[in-house]
């Protein structure tokens, strides 16, 4: 047996006795199936890793910082790629399944990716907004995401660019445009939540990645 086909072995091997076992916590045997078909036995390890590494991070029954902290520094570890070299087109939202099945994508990938992570592991929705900014420094749209602690009308940025969790207004190089999660949609503010302009619906981009992911998860 070769190099690569050892490899490919010890990977599925791996991901057969990952489901054998029951660890699943948030994805499924046939979205697994899915993902090793579509795009490999790699995409199908990370795809697991998330998994467990949900399920370890729920399991340790942590304040909301403590999961903010993890979550971005799982997430930043992965590669920034344009969604014209990952899927031929400017502007594609990936679900978080399809950001981890191809390992890299935008910085709307990695917001979007966190958000639904600390969603599932408990932080109040009304506590995160996914927020689209303009990046002076770069002088091009970016996204980050947003956290409001209790009692605090001033937000905390995780982001792709800048690895330290940092209160808004110490991110002088973002200029905030809107923000949403899975609620409503806002006109952001560099302090305060804004002011409310409508329901989350009305972004396309975010109903169709929310269908798609609904679809994998097996969810309503």
């Amino acid at each position: 047996m070769d190099f690569s086909s050892l490899r490919r072995f010890l990977i599925l091997f791996c991901i057969s006795a990952l489901a054998l076992a029951g660890r699943y916590f948030l994805v499924n045997q046939g979205l697994v199936d899915q993902v090793t078909v579509q795009y490999g036995e790699r995409a199908a390890t990370r795809l697991l890793g998330w998994d467990d590494f949900m399920r370890q991070q729920s399991s340790q029954q942590q304040d909301d910082m403590a999961y903010l902290e993890s979550v971005n520094n799982y997430f930043n570890d992965m590669r920034f790629v344009s969604d014209r070299q990952l899927w031929g087109t400017e502007d594609y939202w990936a679900t978080p399944v399809e950001f981890l099945s191809r390992g890299a994508g935008d910085c709307e990938d990695f917001s979007i990716a966190k958000y639904f992570t600390l969603r599932q592991l408990g932080i109040a929705d009304e506590r995160l907004r996914i927020t689209y900014v303009k990046a002076l420094n770069l002088n091009q749209a970016h996204m980050v995401l947003t956290y409001f602690p209790e009692g605090s009308s001033v937000p905390l940025v995780l982001d792709n660019l800048i690895g330290d969790i940092r209160p808004a207004t110490e991110r002088s190089d973002l200029a905030p445009v809107y923000n949403f999660n899975g609620d409503g949609l806002w006109l952001a503010k560099q302090r305060g939540h804004g002011k409310r302009v409508g329901e989350a619906n009305r972004l396309s981009l975010w109903m169709a990645l929310r269908e798609r992911l609904n679809k994998d998860l097996g969810s309503e």
